[in-house]
């Protein structure tokens, strides 16, 4: 999948290869990594931009566009959750695949740079909607920055894993999903 707007680059292609990921962010670099890495799922990202905003936001709707396109003839499990602990932080996050909404309800006491939550909002918003998907996501404990988004980023990654799952049956009511 590939996004090229006056305010981004991006290129995302997954289940080819390792891990290899890209960005002009070391901060966004290192959550994407975590996140496909508890996805076990292989991807190559590419992706500059003007603006960290842009950058996080883009890169959200590129993976989503991807992740579509690889599901959307399978039956999958449709739900996914985790709980991800990470030393001082502890998070929930609960996936479903089906309609656009955002629940990011983290606090961030002790921050550091570049793990921002409005960047990593922007990041999960685009996913979110694109995808479509209801993430929530909810900090039981914590103050670090670090530990709290990189934490979600994992938990996101194992819900993603066990939502896209392939499944015998379709799980929705309405015989499909959206």
């Amino acid at each position: 999948m590939i996004r090229k707007t006056r305010e981004v680059n991006i290129s995302v292609e997954m289940d080819k290869g390792g891990i290899d990921i890209k960005t002009d962010d070391n901060v966004l670099t290192h959550l994407l990594r975590t996140l496909f890495f508890y996805m076990e799922r292989n991807v190559t990202i590419k992706a500059t931009g003007d603006l960290p905003h842009h950058l996080w936001e883009d890169t959200g709707i590129t993976i989503a566009e991807e992740l579509k396109s690889k599901i959307k003839k399978e039956n999958i499990k449709r739900f996914g959750n985790a709980i991800m602990p990470m030393d001082d932080a502890l998070i929930i996050v609960a996936v479903d695949i089906s309609r656009a909404y955002l629940n990011f309800d983290v606090t961030l006491s002790e921050e550091e740079t570049g793990f921002e939550k409005s960047l990593a909002r922007e990041f999960l918003w685009g996913f979110a909607r694109t995808l479509p998907a209801t993430v929530h996501i909810k900090q039981l404990a914590g103050f670090n920055a670090h530990h709290i988004i990189e934490a979600s980023f994992k938990g996101l990654g194992k819900a993603l894993k066990e939502a896209t799952g392939n499944s015998e049956k379709m799980f929705s009511t309405k015989g499909r999903i959206v």
